[in-house]
């Protein structure tokens, strides 16, 4: 998501409190840190004119000056800062608390603040005298990428906990420090923080926000001159440097004979004099593993409360999992936890495999989130109907796939307290995830889904999301849209569902898996499509049963289209080729929903924004037949693990020309998306 984990200044603008220091944050060299100069400048003798400047340049040159500084909001509307509506960003660009500046006490701005801001209103850090042509150039890319996000602030107040909880809070945040130190190494970023330009803050703040000096916005992470450090290459460090260098290294993983050991996906991959070694996590990270182990151990042991059991078990189990390598037992603890038993949603450990090449090893990642209570309404309407989702899935898939017994947990509503390692992405994020995704818990149906309700929800990414949606929309059918987010929730809860329905997981035809039937890449596209087109299937199976009405069937298709926007536009393959599942997903859905009558795009006619020429009509009566058709061939595929069938569906939608690709593109990175930020009240 984006620059760390954060810490808010109260609302009443009091001091925080501290809970560090943190353990072994990724590394961030002191004098490189702008934030560093903010907290210990002299007062400003005269205050600067807080109403200078718009909210949206405050949030947006605060990114570039990597200052952890957010204006919330001008609540009472007199259009300048407010000390009650300012907040300071904790854990940003590798900043220790100690670090962190106060940008408020007693209800008043610091000198700290002052000074801060006073290099705000001064616009664009500016560029060295002298700086070569090509430098330049580089400065203004990063500028463009960093514009590409805009951030979102992800903030909860927790000062109501129990001592017990507090203490437990406090060694996860700590536990999380060390799996984004445990990410970077994986992939491959750590120590390159030394190599950023001292005089460059607009690129201290990218490399914090992508996770390493690539750029990531949709305009320009193509372009191999977008570095927050010039000439950087890093490589994953889950794989040999030497094996990377070669053209489709991950084909010759997958083809070697001991590929089902080599691609484990709890291990990394070792040269050892010429062959080819797996080595387990917690050997080849062992000394940040037992770290993690040891904050955990001690958050589990500050639980004494018999309500949270559950959640007391799992964090051990955990703890143990970093030790030992043994996740799957990690995974009982963690699917025993539910929405009934814990107010707490905790998943720590070793999961998607989309942020590497090869999309086989598994990434660190930390979410900590409170249990949204609304879920339970949505598991009390979906429970009764989950085993008839699988027969009606199943019966449409057909054979040689058949119904099994399906049994996992009901998306969970959760609000995301803070996010860490793979799961923090530079734009965007996770909306929704059902895990784990090996071993027996995800083979018997036995994970947990869950539905992040609290992200994209802001006032911010709602109006930037209204804007995407007129420009390519016709009128007629932006009258169904609607700004608040039920129908995205939809559409989320459907799609995590799918996960564990149909051919998942252990699935196998023939003797191969989907992930060897296919390869890494493919495999997670197809995954990613099952699940997507489920949600349109299963919003039609719900519309036929009244558990839902036809309008909000209708608003859940259209957001889901929506969304196939926003990831066709970050682009079909990766700078260097491998597959974007997301977007070639998209791709595929959108085109096969036009070829069938589902949706029509008219180039000539005009969007609904009265601007733009050519616009998408959804058409709610062809819905139902077009996602049933589609569920059909996608589960097909999967069942009988035909990739010609699935290259024969990339070839035709992702590489064709039916889908306007480059208008979406052009029209949705007009708006910056969401780049979440995270502040935490303790």
């Amino acid at each position: 998501m984006a620059l760390g984990l954060a810490w808010g200044a109260p609302a009443c603008g009091g001091p925080t409190e501290t809970v560090g220091p943190p353990a072994a944050p990724p590394p961030g060299p002191a004098d490189k840190n702008p934030a560093d100069t903010a907290s210990t400048a002299p007062a400003a003798r005269t205050a600067p004119n807080y109403a200078a400047l718009g909210r949206d340049e405050v949030n947006r040159l605060a990114v570039r000056h990597n200052l952890p500084l957010y204006w919330v909001a001008d609540k009472n509307q007199n259009r300048a800062m407010d000390p009650d509506e300012v907040v300071s960003l904790l854990f940003y660009s590798g900043t220790p608390i100690a670090k962190t500046p106060r940008w408020v006490e007693n209800g008043k701005f610091t000198p700290a603040f002052d000074t801060a801001f006073a290099k705000l209103l001064q616009g664009e850090p500016p560029a060295p005298s002298g700086a070569a042509a090509g430098e330049l150039e580089r400065r203004k890319l990063v500028a463009e990428d960093l514009d590409q996000g805009y951030v979102s602030l992800v903030q909860t107040d927790l000062t109501g906990l129990s001592a017990e909880e507090k203490t437990f809070a406090r060694h996860i945040f700590a536990a999380s420090d060390l799996i984004d130190t445990l990410y970077l190494t994986q992939k491959g970023v750590l120590g390159l923080s030394k190599d950023l330009p001292a005089d460059d803050p607009a690129s201290a703040a990218l490399f914090y926000r992508n996770r390493g000096p690539k750029c990531a916005g949709p305009k320009t992470e193509k372009n191999p001159a977008c570095s927050a450090i010039p000439g950087a290459a890093p490589l994953v460090d889950v794989y040999p440097r030497a094996l990377q260098s070669q053209a489709k290294f991950c084909d010759t993983l997958e083809k070697n004979p001991n590929s089902k050991k080599l691609l484990d996906p709890f291990t990394v991959v070792r040269d050892n004099g010429g062959k080819l070694e797996p080595v387990p996590y917690s050997q080849a990270y062992k000394d940040t593993m037992a770290a993690i182990a040891g904050e955990l151990r001690a958050a589990a042991a500050a639980l004494v409360d018999p309500k949270e059991a559950a959640l007391k078990a799992y964090t051990a189990a955990a703890a143990q999992a970093f030790l030992d390598n043994d996740w799957f037992r990690a995974d009982e603890a963690w699917a025993k936890m539910s929405a009934q038993n814990s107010k707490y949603y905790l998943r720590i450990g070793a999961d998607e495999t989309y942020w590497e090449p090869c999309s086989h090893k598994a990434g660190f990642h930390v979410s900590f989130a409170l249990i949204n209570r609304d879920s339970l309404a949505w598991q009390a309407k979906l429970a009764p109907v989950q085993q008839e989702m699988e027969k009606s899935l199943a019966a449409r898939i057909g054979g040689p796939y058949k119904e099994r017994k399906v049994s996992f947990h009901l998306p969970d509503f959760i609000d995301i307290v803070i996010n860490a390692g793979d799961d923090r992405q530079p734009i965007g994020g996770t909306a929704g995830q059902s895990l784990p995704n090996f071993g027996p818990v995800a083979g018997e149906s036995r994970g947990r889904t869950m539905v992040m309700s609290n992200l994209f929800s802001d006032p911010d990414s709602l109006r930037f999301r209204r804007k995407q949606a007129e420009s390519l929309l016709s009128k007629e059918t932006m009258a169904i849209y609607q700004d608040d987010s039920k129908a995205s929730l939809l559409t989320v809860i459907l799609h995590e569902a799918t996960h564990n329905l149909g051919p998942a997981a252990k699935y196998s035809y023939k003797g191969q898996t989907t992930q060897q039937a296919f390869g890494g890449g493919l495999a997670s596209m197809m995954e990613e499509l099952k699940a997507e087109t489920g949600a349109f299937y299963f919003a039609e199976l719900l519309k036929k049963r009244s558990i839902i009405a036809a309008d909000a069937a209708h608003r859940a298709h259209l957001q889901g289209v929506i969304w196939a926007f926003g990831q066709i536009s970050r682009g079909m393959y990766a700078p260097t080729g491998e597959r974007k599942p997301y977007g070639q997903l998209a791709a595929i859905q959108l085109g096969f929903l036009m070829d069938e009558g589902a949706i029509s795009f008219d180039p000539a006619a005009l969007a609904a924004n009265g601007e733009d020429k050519g616009a998408f009509t959804l058409h709610p009566d062809k819905f139902g037949a077009a996602a049933d058709k589609l569920m059909k061939v996608v589960g097909q595929a999967m069942a009988t693990g035909d990739k010609n069938a699935v290259l024969a569906l990339t070839k035709k939608y992702v590489d064709g020309k039916l889908v306007p690709m480059d208008a979406i593109t052009e029209r949705v990175t007009r708006q910056p998306k969401a780049s979440l930020v995270y502040a935490v009240d303790l």
